[in-house]
């Protein structure tokens, strides 16, 4: 049966950042994820997971300038040492809020054969300092329409990374959105990945509404697929509902159980 974890980035808009952790408990969601939670400090952070019985699922390690357009660091030339730091800031969130799941953004590709080596050089470095404190580095492929020359688009394309460097705690982040705009074939893509899948994602297709009938993916389907192949991770929940977040959990009742 999926576990699913409350996207707050997406999820509960009509509450307060902070609140949407009880908002997120009181509909039956038992985890939560979230893009960045470096406007917050980590221990308010936790006490909201303490008090809701919530577990923290994952969220991102610092992307750059994001208001200017950035989209995460790792492989921009010439800027290893606020990577660094930013790594180390979000593995200090981490150990508070009990976090294993770390997504790491690669960034724009402008001269993607440079950067490429750039990437390596710091996710192999990320990968290691996540290990000693049992966190896991998740690499996203993002759709080309949401996110226009991201570094990889593909499932295979970030895999290849990190077979590449080779870092046990170095895995893919299967969102089926971006898989479904850019691939399609999601059983398939599920079956080939799933050993080097560290955490997967929803959303409905195309509009990334609640992963509903109305969208053209079978969810349902999914969802048993991913119990026959053993997924035991957490599904992040990362949609903008259509409008109140908690009346729009229908899809959701077989597995959230009563409250939702």
């Amino acid at each position: 049966m999926p576990r699913f974890a409350a996207n707050l980035s997406f999820l509960y808009q009509e509450h307060p950042f902070l609140d949407r952790f009880e908002a997120a408990a009181r509909d039956g969601f038992q985890a939560v994820e979230y893009l960045f939670p470096y406007e917050h400090d980590a221990r308010e952070l936790r006490a909201r997971l303490d008090a809701n019985g919530l577990v923290q699922a994952l969220f991102n390690a610092p992307p750059g300038d994001w208001a200017k357009g950035e989209r995460g660091i790792a492989s921009l030339l010439g800027r290893g040492e606020e990577f660094r730091a930013g790594i180390r800031r979000a593995l200090d969130y981490a150990a508070v809020l009990g976090n294993e799941r770390l997504h790491v953004m690669a960034g724009l590709a402008e001269a993607r054969e440079t950067q490429r080596a750039v990437l390596v050089e710091n996710l192999a470095w990320a990968a290691a300092q996540a290990a000693a404190q049992g966190v896991t580095i998740l690499l996203e492929a993002i759709n080309g329409r949401d996110m226009p020359g991201y570094f990889y688009h593909r499932q295979d394309e970030a895999r290849a990374v990190c077979e590449e460097i080779g870092a046990p705690n170095l895995r893919v982040q299967f969102d089926c959105y971006h898989a479904q705009i850019v691939e399609g074939d999601l059983a398939t893509n599920l079956r080939r990945h799933l050993p080097h899948i560290g955490h997967i994602q929803i959303a409905g297709v195309p509009d990334r509404h609640e992963p509903d009938e109305t969208n053209e993916l079978n969810y349902p389907f999914l969802f048993r697929l991913l119990d026959e192949l053993g997924y035991d991770g957490w599904v992040g929940c990362e949609y903008r509902p259509r409008a109140g977040t908690s009346a729009g959990l229908g899809w959701a009742r077989p597995w959230l159980g009563k409250h939702a």
